[in-house]
């Protein structure tokens, strides 16, 4: 499979590495390699490559809102006011109960996940930006699809 900006191929090895860790990002290098039929030395050395090449930008954890005591989510749409793009962003960037934010295009210029521990809290979030932007509010029911990794095919 190519990779943009002269990343280069990744093959059959490449692509099974990254499904691994995608599923277990905490798999100790040994077993990385026997997952992937490599001497640990190699294993490493294609790891190293991976991230070199941008293919993986680092390593993380999932962990899940509700546990922390956020029982609720929210998606928010965010249109900000004209010349409020820039302090809007910056309201949503300093604001820790939204976990998630992208720039889109379209009428709406920010799609949010926010987390809240109660209805009030989304209110009190939400009102450090009514005077800004709009917003359009959506709460989260279920997640039937987390985070993934796109297909990884020839």
């Amino acid at each position: 499979m190519a990779l943009p900006n002269g990343a280069g191929e990744l093959d059959a090895v490449d692509r099974r590495m990254v499904e691994v860790l995608a599923t277990n990002a905490r798999i100790s290098l040994k077993e990385l390699a026997a997952e992937v039929s490599l001497s640990s030395p190699s294993a490493a050395e294609r790891l190293r490559r991976l991230e070199e090449r941008g293919v993986i930008g680092g390593f993380t954890i999932d962990i899940r809102p509700e546990s922390l005591g956020y029982p609720l989510q929210a998606i928010v749409r965010v249109r900000p006011l004209p010349g409020q793009l820039h302090v809007v962003e910056r309201i949503i960037q300093e604001t820790p109960q939204f976990i998630e934010c992208d720039k889109v295009t379209g009428d709406d210029c920010f799609i949010c996940r926010l987390v809240i521990r109660s209805m009030g809290e989304l209110d009190t979030i939400l009102d450090r930006i009514s005077e800004r932007a709009e917003t359009n509010t959506s709460m989260v029911k279920a997640t039937p699809v987390r985070r993934r990794l796109p297909p990884l095919v020839d």
